[in-house]
């Protein structure tokens, strides 16, 4: 049972896509916080790092020093996605880059939650090469999750999740219902309850989602918007912060 726990990552681990009401995002990290302290029937201490947009190497450069420092008991960890998004990928640098940051976590007695990312790749333009590039890196660090101190959650080959429904608008980032469905597998990995009130099983047991279709649309407002800013050297993460910076007490409805 943890007790504490620091995220770190990209718009994946932020939770875009999972948009609150009164404004942010929530997201698996958060779902997944709030099952570990409902399961400790107490408050933990969580933090989200996270910053959409965020390449492996700003995720690492950033982020991962600045969780360690928390001294949390775990990290979660997943970065790449947007590596593999780019006209080319160094591969096997970031499978190094990857395999560093997860021995430096270890080498400090923090806990890995090492994932992979859900895979959109179905749903988009030119998926199949973003699918081969997804599935070599996971493949290549597969060994990590044989460490001591690691748990591995592979949602990139978690299949029923690549179902339309659990996506948002533009495709490329999960909805709250592919954000609860990460949670879940991310605390079934850890041996933690999931709340039944999440109602996981029940949206996986219903009829899978419409065959999706990339209309003109679509194009207009995702993807064009995106290329432009590859092409100006913008991101999407551009002058934001951090979520939940510093290790702040979070208690579930179950915990109270």
């Amino acid at each position: 049972m943890f007790h504490s726990y620091a995220a770190i990552g990209d718009s994946f681990t932020e939770g875009v896509g999972d948009e609150l009401p009164e404004g942010g995002v929530r997201g698996w990290a958060d779902f997944v916080a709030l099952g570990m302290a409902a399961a400790a029937r107490e408050p933990i201490g969580y933090a989200n790092l996270a910053i959409r947009g965020r390449k492996l190497g700003p995720i690492i450069e950033e982020q991962l020093e600045a969780a360690i420092a928390l001294r949390p008991e775990v990290i979660s960890f997943n970065g790449g996605g947007n590596d593999m998004l780019r006209p080319r990928m160094p591969e096997v640098a970031v499978a190094d880059r990857f395999r560093q940051a997860v021995h430096r976590i270890r080498g400090e007695g923090i806990h890995v939650l090492m994932l992979s990312g859900a895979n959109p790749t179905e749903h988009l333009p030119l998926g199949r090469v973003f699918d081969a590039r997804g599935a070599r890196l996971t493949a290549a660090l597969l060994d990590l999750a044989e460490l001591d101190g690691v748990t591995f959650v592979d949602n990139f080959s978690d299949r029923g999740l690549r179902d339309i429904r659990y996506w948002s608008a533009d495709k490329l980032h999960l909805n709250s219902l592919g954000h609860a469905r990460v949670a879940s597998n991310v605390l079934t990995a850890l041996d933690v309850p999931v709340p039944a009130e999440w109602g996981v099983a029940e949206v996986a047991a219903a009829p899978s989602g419409p065959r999706s279709r990339n209309t003109a649309a679509y194009y207009r407002e995702f993807v064009l918007p995106w290329i432009g800013r590859r092409l100006t050297g913008r991101s999407s993460g551009d002058g934001r912060t951090a979520k939940r910076p510093t290790l702040e007490p979070l208690v579930s409805d179950a915990a109270r």
